[in-house]
């Protein structure tokens, strides 16, 4: 009785444990005042997931409550946990928290002077362009650079003098025939010119003083301004001989470019070099591609982790089990592997032979003593699954360091809540025993916390029912718990 307390205690520890995890990762807070929900329409939300957080300016405000589409474009909705004064013309943008970090929800408030933004309001959202975007920009560029250096490195510059020429013969040409249009209109030009030469020589005297009273003064203000004027004119002498150093500079690259020396030169001027150049940089385009791809796969599979313990009444033992699963999402395969701490997990056989001689004489006799044991180990699973018709998996493998099956089955009642289990495992018992079978009930009460009971080895004499719970994690809580994990450190 006294063990059954302990395990009960040890029980009860476990799940209040379990249960501050979940509110802290679920992020539950059910005396919590629910505040204003918001709508927002994407193009695309890829990589935005449910429960995801709600910020201004990088502050959380609220997170996702859901996830859906209106027509061909992502609903997104959203709980505002604090009361904020938005207004009319928010807008809202998906953005990342740094370069790999998780995606959320960005809100910019409308004007400050706008009418308040109404419970259940839909706001324009805009996606920021993803890698797929950047890679095609960078690709279109690339086209865009080999297409002009090949029409350089094909062009024909000889035509291209010659069709010089040709236009400057042609432009002189009609040059010719408007001054031959344009005779009259010449004749008059002329006649404007000496008139104009006339005028100046009665007014030429008058201006001739004016020049000189102007000449005049110029030269008193440069003699009063001598000084600055010689310093200007040396900063200018200085610049002058700086550009004339950097133009002779320009011309030495140039002329290193042109001999086809340094890396440059060997670019411009050489054939190979530049093939070089293009082959690498579709190599690098198609070590991109590869990546994404990789990437694209590794984001198919799904992860879940569980981890249960259960009482055995009869024995008075608990058995605790780590599980991780993992689904390819191709509609056919499932692959399971766990450790498993058991009270019945290591079984060792000894014989041993007595011969024993009679006191009065007579042959000897020979006996033979078999002793199996079992003691409390850890053991390994490792399944691989089949997904069968009716959402049913088949496994086959190693169950508990032995080989065995197992039949998983949901059944069609409490929104599929309820789960039936059959092992059958450990064929080869010694002493003719029958094979170790397990019949297992789990109700999915929460979508992270579940209860289990059955019967254990019913075949058999050390047969027992069962009891106990457990809690599993899917590919978004491992996530708010490494988020949560990082934001403790």
């Amino acid at each position: 009785m006294k063990s059954l307390v302990k395990v009960g205690v040890f029980a009860t520890l476990c799940l209040i444990i379990l249960g501050v995890l979940i509110w802290k990762i679920e992020d539950l807070n059910p005396f919590g005042k629910k505040g204003q929900h918001l709508h927002a329409v994407f193009t695309s939300v890829a990589g935005l997931d449910d429960k995801a957080s709600v910020r201004i300016a990088g502050v959380r405000v609220g997170h996702v409550d859901g996830l859906g589409l209106d027509g061909s474009r992502a609903k997104v909705t959203m709980l505002m946990e604090r009361q904020i004064p938005l207004t009319v013309g928010t807008t809202a943008r998906i953005a990342n928290l740094g370069l790999l970090g998780e995606k959320y929800v960005e809100l910019i408030p409308g004007p400050p002077g706008a009418p308040p933004l109404p419970d259940d309001a839909v706001l324009i959202g805009s996606t920021p362009p993803s890698l797929d975007d950047a890679m095609a920009k960078i690709n279109d560029i690339g086209a865009s650079i080999q297409k002009v250096t090949g029409q350089l490195s094909t062009e024909d510059i000889g035509s291209g003098i010659s069709r010089l020429l040709a236009d400057i013969q042609l432009t002189s040409a009609e040059i010719r025939a408007l001054v031959a249009e344009n005779r009259a209109n010449v004749g008059s030009s002329v006649r404007n010119i000496d008139a104009l030469t006339a005028t100046l020589a009665r007014e030429l005297p008058r201006l001739a003083s004016q020049t000189q009273r102007a000449l005049d003064q110029i030269s008193t203000l440069v003699q009063e301004n001598r000084g600055n004027v010689s310093a200007s004119l040396g900063n200018i002498r200085e610049l002058t001989e700086k550009l004339q150093t950097s133009a002779d500079n320009l011309n030495k690259i140039s002329g290193t470019i042109a001999s086809g020396k340094g890396t440059i030169g060997k670019l411009v001027n050489d054939e190979k070099a530049y093939n070089d150049v293009v082959s690498t940089l579709d190599s690098i385009k198609g070590g991109v591609d590869t990546l994404s791809k990789s990437f694209g796969g590794l984001n198919k599979f799904k992860i879940d982790l569980d981890m249960q313990g259960y009482y055995l009444q009869d024995s008075q033992e608990a058995q605790t089990t780590f599980r991780l699963d993992i689904d390819p999402q191709d509609g056919k395969r499932a692959y399971r592997a766990g450790i498993v701490s058991s009270p019945f997990g290591k079984r060792s056989e000894k014989t041993q032979t007595y011969t024993v001689t009679p006191p009065g004489g007579g042959p000897p006799e020979t006996t033979t003593i078999r002793t199996i044991t079992q003691e409390k180990t850890y053991s390994a699973t490792a399944l691989f699954g089949y997904k069968a018709p009716l959402d049913a998996r088949l496994y086959a493998g190693i169950i508990e360091n032995t080989g065995g099956a197992q039949i998983e089955y949901p059944l069609p009642v409490l929104d599929r809540k309820l789960l039936l289990s059959f092992e059958a495992f450990d064929f080869s018992r010694p002493n003719d025993l029958a094979p170790h079978l397990r019949l297992l009930g789990r109700y999915q009460f929460h979508p992270n916390l579940y209860l289990v009971g059955g019967y254990d080895d019913p075949l058999e004499r050390n047969r027992s029912f069962f009891l106990g719970g457990g809690i599993r994690w899917n590919d978004d809580n491992i996530k708010s718990l490494l988020g949560l994990a990082g934001g403790l450190r």
